[in-house]
């Protein structure tokens, strides 16, 4: 990895570390209005929207992957033409996609009342529905000119663009909520500042970039090979939103939409924490992408172990802080009310983990365009998913389709994945990958066990006891983890690029 490609990844890296802390004090300022100001029906409400318009955003799947895969070449090369005629035809098919969206969106408007179980009128519910979909369909304006910013390593430039609008959005929707008292006040901010923040980014691309003006149209023989690399992602992308997108709408069908609010403040605090620990791999996607192109085997399994590496030490922090720490934040944040039993904390620490420790394997996946060698077995996943997240939703409530999730996950894609990609990119025997995340396993889940016992006995009920215990906690695991991989070669690799990186910048 050579230094500008170090010091893009680091400052990639920072910028997004500002914007998840950020994006964390925003998301509990404004959560906490919106219980006080609504309430936990609205709450769910909101949960289940995303679900559903999560599903109808399958249309672009594939295509934001594809789109940064297709420019890293181009970028590598310098072949501005190139780059602006792949930036105005992606252009193009966003704008296909965000029609596409708008229409399917209205024709979903009668099943709504199937998976809201809360009291609204029908009027109410279409409104306060059509608001949500507005968002999600001027979120896709103006997105290929972002891309070319992710895939040339500068993600920094639309981060801080988003820091921005996120303290905007802030405080427009804290005045929506405690002024004007208006749920639809507060979507129709939401819509705004989403297609604010993407024009500001545009600009920015265009500032970068001004080559991609210019008015370029690629052969048809390159549009076909883009097609046929969409198609595979698309497959892939289709089977992970069933995986991932459909759990608040099972809860709502099998529980209750109320249930699906409860859950949403635990999903919030895991989303952040999920969104810190990835922020830390696709800042190095870009990078990975370029090593690709320019180095080889050898240098490419470096990398994927240094990476890995790091995403053991972190599943051995974050996991059992999670599953410990969560129920005391949420009792001393909201009340015990709206707490969750212990085995759904245990389900989401699990989702969790497995989306921790197959961070860098998805990080070569998209430098990559692995899609192609995987996207059936994703599929069998997300069909399994829904079978079994049915059956067990039926047994075990909501804990039971989150724990369908990492079942699913474990008998497909888990193992199968590392094969292909240590086959196909390192030349490399996968065994000893598995016995690494064997021994993971058993760390994480040792730490887990024993703290959360004894957790159990000192109850946080002030945020200084919480701190308390929180710093008690993550103090435990990171010497347990730090005695186990402080000595490993890869992360003494690791500190070496990064000591070099910056003495030479």
């Amino acid at each position: 990895m050579n230094h500008s490609r170090t010091r893009k990844s680091i400052a990639n890296l920072l910028f997004s570390l500002a914007d998840q802390i950020l994006v964390m004090a925003v998301s509990l300022v404004t959560r906490t209005v919106f219980i006080r100001v609504f309430s936990v029906r609205y709450l769910g409400l909101n949960a289940v929207f995303g679900d559903v318009l999560g599903l109808l955003s399958l249309a672009d799947l594939g295509l934001g992957t594809a789109m940064n895969y297709s420019f890293y070449r181009p970028l590598a090369e310098g072949d501005e033409r190139q780059l602006a005629a792949l930036t105005h035809f992606y252009q193009k098919l966003y704008q296909y996609i965000a029609a596409f969206i708008a229409v399917l969106g209205t024709l979903m408007i009668p099943l709504l009342p199937f998976v809201v179980d809360v009291e609204f009128s029908d009027s109410r519910l279409i409104l306060y529905y059509l608001f949500s979909l507005v968002q999600v369909v001027v979120s896709y304006l103006y997105c290929s000119r972002m891309a070319i910013l992710s895939a040339d390593q500068k993600n920094y430039i639309s981060t801080g663009i988003g820091m921005a609008v996120s303290v905007l959005r802030m405080i427009f929707q804290l005045a929506a909520m405690l002024y004007l008292k208006s749920y639809i006040a507060y979507l129709a901010v939401g819509a705004g500042c989403s297609l604010f923040k993407n024009i500001l980014a545009s600009r920015a691309a265009f500032r970068e970039y001004p080559f991609i003006r210019q008015r370029a149209e690629l052969s048809s023989t390159e549009k076909k090979g883009i097609y046929r690399n969409v198609g595979s992602v698309f497959l892939y992308k289709v089977s992970s939103l069933l995986l991932n997108a459909t759990d608040n709408i099972l809860i709502s069908v099998l529980v209750s939409t109320v249930a699906v609010g409860l859950y949403s403040n635990y999903l919030m605090l895991q989303s952040r924490l999920s969104g810190f620990i990835s922020l830390l791999f696709t800042s190095l996607t870009a990078s990975v992408g370029n090593l690709i192109v320019k180095e080889g085997v050898q240098r490419r399994y470096e990398i994927f172990q240094c990476e890995q590496t790091v995403s053991f030490l972190i599943c051995a922090v974050a996991v059992p802080c999670y599953v410990v720490l969560s129920g005391d934040f949420v009792s001393v944040w909201l009340g015990e009310e709206y707490m969750l039993p212990g085995l759904t904390v245990y389900a989401m620490g699990l989702n969790l983990y497995l989306g921790c420790v197959l961070q860098p394997l998805w990080s070569y996946r998209e430098a990559t365009g692995l899609y192609a060698q995987t996207k059936w077995v994703m599929t069998v996943c997300a069909v399994f998913n829904i079978v079994l997240s049915i059956v067990l939703g039926m047994w075990l409530g909501t804990a039971g389709i989150l724990f369908a999730s990492s079942v699913s996950r474990l008998a497909t894609y888990v193992w199968y994945e590392p094969r292909i990609l240590f086959r196909k990119y390192f030349n490399e025997n996968v065994k000893l990958y598995f016995r690494q995340m064997i021994r993971n396993v058993i760390l994480t889940a040792g730490l887990t066990i024993c703290l959360e016992r004894i957790g159990a006995g000192f109850l946080a009920a002030s945020w200084n006891m919480w701190f308390v215990k929180a710093i008690l906690t993550g103090g435990s695991c990171l010497l347990v983890s730090g005695v186990v991989y402080g000595r490993s070669e890869y992360l003494a690799l690791l500190w070496r690029k990064l000591k070099s990186s910056l003495q030479t910048s």
